[in-house]
């Protein structure tokens, strides 16, 4: 592949690779403003003390029959259904809770709201997604818990994970903000017996703007989720409240957003699978980066972002802000990969700190996470909505700035 020079570079005040924009975000269409009239005009918006007819309950039912989960409940976010899941599995103050160490930092907060302690484990430097080989030397007398992220969309290997947390006694919980309505071996998320988030926010490939959902593996976790997630209230809404809980719960306006966004999900992760194969080709003709793998058993991801590693020649020659500049300048949107969760303030914040003392420590425990936390790009998935063209431009961007500053 012929490479660019730098002054070609349109940073630098040469031609961008593309002028038009990619698709926008959020999708939406007539089906969310007939859902908004409909709510509107009920007279009922929210405020649900136990499961009524509507679009929250309509969402719910929708919702977990997409995952082939036995039941949802939606509640106010992301971080929210972490939280309740983690209630739900018993963690309580001072417990460990097993995390992956490239995860958004969400994640670790929720535990850290539970008052219970993250303790960072490395990733699959492949998958990007939690190494189950690392989970037993991560583990104390204290873990009740682990959190697995299904990152940028691709599932964790849930084979291991189960095996591993069945043996130990530790609880699951899918974080998948991310992986909406992905599949391991053809199963849906739901399928695992465990608990598993969801993230409705702005940028996830459905979205209200805000909102969560959490899939429960029978109706009695189901009745726990849901009067936990309603301050506590009987289940049966009676006048007595039994936990000492919050308020999670989800709007009808939301929902019935939610409900219209969920009928073209399975469209669009197909079309985002599409494209992401096609990048991915075209981009193995491009020295200086590498995409996330994929694990044959994940049978369909909806691509949340397409991570990329810069490579170890790009590396010791170019940062990856010049890199992610020079990209925006072409035409393409990319974003950083966050970094570890422990190179984080938030990590740290408060009086309780994991077993390990330092950065340092977690970095030598965790060096794949640290890596692609440092030189890990990622594009937003709803660039692969659009046509084979779209990817081609993704990739000669990639190939005329990776050319020119490695010239």
């Amino acid at each position: 592949m012929t490479r660019a020079a730098v002054h070609e570079l349109a940073v630098n005040g040469g031609k961008p690779v593309r002028t038009r924009p990619f698709p926008s975000w959020p999708s939406h269409d007539g089906t969310e403003r007939l859902g908004l009239l409909r709510v509107l005009e009920s007279g009922r918006w929210g405020g649900r003390a136990k499961p009524l007819p509507g679009e929250v309950t309509a969402f719910e039912t929708e919702f977990a029959e997409f995952h082939e989960a036995p039941a949802a409940l939606a509640v106010t976010n992301g971080t929210h259904a972490v939280q309740l899941a983690l209630d739900l599995a018993g963690v309580r103050p001072g417990d460990h809770v097993l995390v992956p160490a490239l995860t958004p930092i969400p994640t670790s907060n929720a535990v850290r709201q539970c008052g219970a302690i993250p303790i960072p484990v490395d990733v699959d430097p492949h998958t990007y997604c939690l190494d189950p080989g690392r989970l037993a030397a991560a583990c104390t007398d204290r873990v009740r818990a682990v959190v697995v992220v299904h990152l940028s969309g691709h599932l964790a290997d849930m084979d291991r994970i189960l095996r591993w947390a069945a043996q130990a006694g530790v609880a699951v919980v899918q974080d998948a903000a991310h992986a909406h309505g992905a599949q391991w071996r053809g199963r849906g998320i739901g399928t695992f017996g465990t608990v598993a988030t969801f993230s409705f926010m702005q940028t996830k490939v459905m979205t209200a703007g805000e909102g969560g959902a959490i899939l429960l593996s029978d109706d009695d976790q189901y009745q726990e989720a849901f009067s936990r997630h309603c301050l506590g209230r009987a289940f049966d809404g009676g006048p007595y409240f039994q936990t000492a809980s919050s308020n999670y719960r989800l709007g009808e306006f939301a929902a019935a957003v939610l409900r219209a966004q969920l009928g073209r999900l399975a469209d669009q992760n197909t079309r985002r699978d599409q494209r992401w194969r096609e990048l991915v080709d075209l981009v193995a003709q491009i020295p200086g980066v590498t995409p996330q793998g994929r694990d044959p058993r994940c049978t369909l991801d909806p691509h949340y972002v397409t991570a990329m590693e810069i490579d170890g020649e790009p590396r010791d020659r170019v940062s990856r802000d010049t890199i992610s500049t020079a990209l925006r300048a072409e035409g393409i949107t990319v974003h950083p990969m966050n970094p570890p969760i422990y190179r984080l303030p938030a990590f740290w914040d408060g009086e309780i700190h994991p077993p390990a003392s330092d950065v340092d420590q977690f970095a030598d425990a965790c060096p794949h996470a640290d890596r692609l936390g440092a030189w890990t790009i990622n594009f937003p998935h709803w660039m692969l909505l659009g046509e084979h063209r779209d990817v081609q431009d993704i990739a000669a961007a990639l190939a005329k700035v990776l050319g020119a500053l490695l010239a």
